[in-house]
């Protein structure tokens, strides 16, 4: 795909479903598809070749849902699998229960995440009679539990084990009695406070991430 020139892609494009809104060629060399209209959408998910080569087309993972929080005690003591079949009729394709550590025993509380199968957050919607207030979930910034930067796991982590307690490398923080400092912006605590400055930038970050949908490159740029 790399060797055909986007002449002949936009034409093979607009053959399968009209002209598309946009295109752009990510890192992996997948096209990303911004359709016109779900009829357009359609068209492009039945499409079996392309430039005379079998072909699959997928709705992204992320760019066609987004998530938001509901508060309601009424709904408490509602197991999920009620909630979701309640809720399946306006949009709702995932819900789940936040919950609290005490100890060593999670706690569930009133708030419930909720995936909608649209871009578009709901400013409401109907728990039964209730009339319930959807506010956007704005996740907690990633930060690797192997090096400690923020934006990976560490499951992808191709950094050195770093202590999260005194920011050095070869070791764990379990293994760890140093003086606490942070790897991240090396103030003296460790480096999972929330005292972090680093910590607060890439908080106000996922909030304009979750905001604007912006991918984590895109986010890398607000830094400087």
């Amino acid at each position: 795909m790399s060797k055909v020139s986007p002449f002949a892609i936009q034409k093979a494009l607009i053959r399968i479903g009209g002209e598309p809104k946009s295109v752009k060629r990510l890192r992996s060399g997948d096209l990303l598809i911004k359709t016109n209209s779900a009829l357009q959408t359609k068209s492009f998910l039945l499409a079996k070749s392309f430039l005379n080569c079998p072909v699959t087309i997928s709705p992204h993972k992320t760019l066609n849902s987004c998530r938001g929080v509901i508060s309601e005690t009424d709904l408490l003591s509602t197991p999920e699998e009620e909630i979701i079949e309640g809720f399946s009729n306006q949009g709702v394709i995932q819900v789940r229960r936040i919950t609290i550590k005490k100890d060593s025993t999670r706690i569930p509380t009133k708030h419930l995440i909720l995936t909608f199968n649209s871009p578009i957050l709901p400013r409401n919607i109907k728990a039964g009679y209730l009339n319930c207030r959807i506010r956007p979930y704005i996740p907690n910034p990633l930060r690797c539990f192997r090096c400690q930067r923020f934006g990976h796991s560490q499951t992808s982590c191709r950094g050195q084990l770093t202590c999260s307690r005194c920011a050095s490398v070869g070791h764990a923080s379990t293994d760890c009695s140093l003086e606490p400092k942070c790897f991240n912006c090396s103030e003296s605590h460790q480096s999972d406070s929330k005292l972090c400055s680093k910590w607060k930038l890439e908080t106000k970050i996922q909030d304009i991430k979750t905001s604007k949908s912006i991918s984590y490159p895109e986010r890398e740029k607000l830094e400087n």
